[in-house]
């Protein structure tokens, strides 16, 4: 009978055995795999719809709330600001880009943005069909909002008041499907892109249809919910937030800063599981080698026999190997599928909140780090289980069993 039969056999000889063994170590390895590549999904996911924005200018508030209204748009906006005044910022040479925004309607829950052609730049956004938007009540569309709500070019849609899908005031003037982005896994996905004069001419249409005629003074008076800029370079960055916050009656949030501030928050869970996913690792190792010590010593007949027909320690201690070896490349395979489906799950949730494809991301360093990592606990355990081996009085034990 040759090595891989016996250690087959061995396997079959105790199902309940094999089966908690590779059931707990498959949770463990299913837990850390999918929590690793979860956290690096959602992060660069997030990071990857900061775009090049490099500062954001709001109302004052929480610098927080400001990012993820007015770049995420995954909150509510912390006000409004004056347009004239942001515009007056964009003329510092240290800056790149500037867009403002505005927004506070939806359609079918999807946010409506009013924002200028610098918008794209920010995301290297690319037009799939169609064109951008120029003149008023004109919409270019994200991917998603093209697909689930099966929008073409051409179609006309009516905007409601407020960022849900439960807003029931709809506005009376429609906008025109002019264009719809390629699908880029960012924000831009999940936004209906329209000019800033589109915002202002719904809202005026239904609250001052009788001042139409003051169209030239429009821009005197108008509001924006915020302004996105870039730098040319650092210095940009390290002095414009600082003059912004104490010499204005707005705020300045760095969106990189802000996001790594709210990552090291959801980082205690992270690793809350994580210890949970190492403590059931060490359980797991510890029940693979009490089950082979304990192999080892019920065995010792068998394994002397062995021994006294030509088998040497070097087989025995295969054989015992490889039956571990088993178990952890079963459950490294079981891990990983449960991993996967786990996080194909956890992923159509998040897309259901967030209205967006998330692109799953495998941090490749780390995720061979975390499977070195658990073969070595595991082959530690399965050397340990195997030294009785070296240290067994053959004469004795058959002499025993006689």
């Amino acid at each position: 009978m040759n090595t891989w039969k016996i250690v087959l056999s061995n396997l079959k000889n105790k199902p309940l055995y094999t089966f908690l063994s590779v059931f707990s170590l498959s949770i463990s390895i299913a837990l850390l795999l999918g929590v690793l590549q979860l956290d690096a999904s959602v992060q660069n996911q997030f990071k990857n719809s900061l775009g090049n924005v490099d500062l954001v200018v709001g109302a004052k508030g929480s610098p927080l709330q400001l990012v993820l209204s007015s770049v995420l748009h995954v909150d509510n906006p912390t006000g409004n600001i004056s347009y004239p005044e942001a515009i007056k910022l964009t003329r510092n040479p240290l800056i790149k880009n500037a867009a403002p925004i505005s927004y506070g309607d939806n359609y079918k829950g999807y946010r409506i943005v009013g924002t200028t052609p610098a918008f794209d730049s920010f995301y290297a956004a690319e037009i799939a069909t169609g064109t951008s938007p120029i003149n008023s009540m004109e919409a270019v569309i994200g991917s998603e909002v093209a697909q689930k709500l099966g929008l073409q070019l051409g179609d006309t849609f009516k905007s409601a008041h407020g960022l849900t899908d439960e807003a029931i005031a709809a506005h009376d003037a429609e906008f025109k499907v002019v264009g719809i982005y390629k699908k880029s896994y960012k924000v831009l996905d999940r936004l209906i892109i329209t000019t800033l004069e589109s915002i202002w001419d719904v809202h005026d249409h239904d609250e001052h249809e009788e001042h139409e005629h003051e169209e030239a003074h429009q821009h005197e008076t108008k509001e924006v919910t915020s302004l996105l800029l870039s730098f040319r370079s650092p210095v940009g960055l390290l002095t414009t937030p600082r003059m912004i916050n104490e010499k204005t009656n707005m705020q300045a949030a760095l969106p990189k800063f802000e996001l790594d501030r709210l990552f090291k928050f959801t980082g205690i869970g992270i690793q809350a599981i994580s210890w949970i996913a190492y403590i059931i690792l060490i359980i797991s190792c510890i029940t693979i080698f009490i089950s082979l010590y304990k192999m080892v010593k019920e065995r010792a007949f068998d394994l002397a026999l062995m021994r006294t027909y030509g088998a040497s320690n070097l087989k025995i201690s295969t054989i015992i190997a490889l039956e571990g070896i088993c178990i952890v490349v079963l459950s490294l395979l079981i891990g990983f599928a449960l991993s996967q489906l786990g996080l194909h799950f956890v992923f159509t949730i998040l897309k259901s909140s967030l209205q967006q494809d998330i692109m799953p991301t495998l941090p490749l360093q780390s995720f061979l780090y975390t499977v070195i990592l658990i073969l070595a606990v595991i082959l530690i355990g399965i050397a340990m289980a195997i030294v009785p081996l070296f240290k067994m009085n053959i004469s004795k034990i058959l002499s025993d069993e006689k």
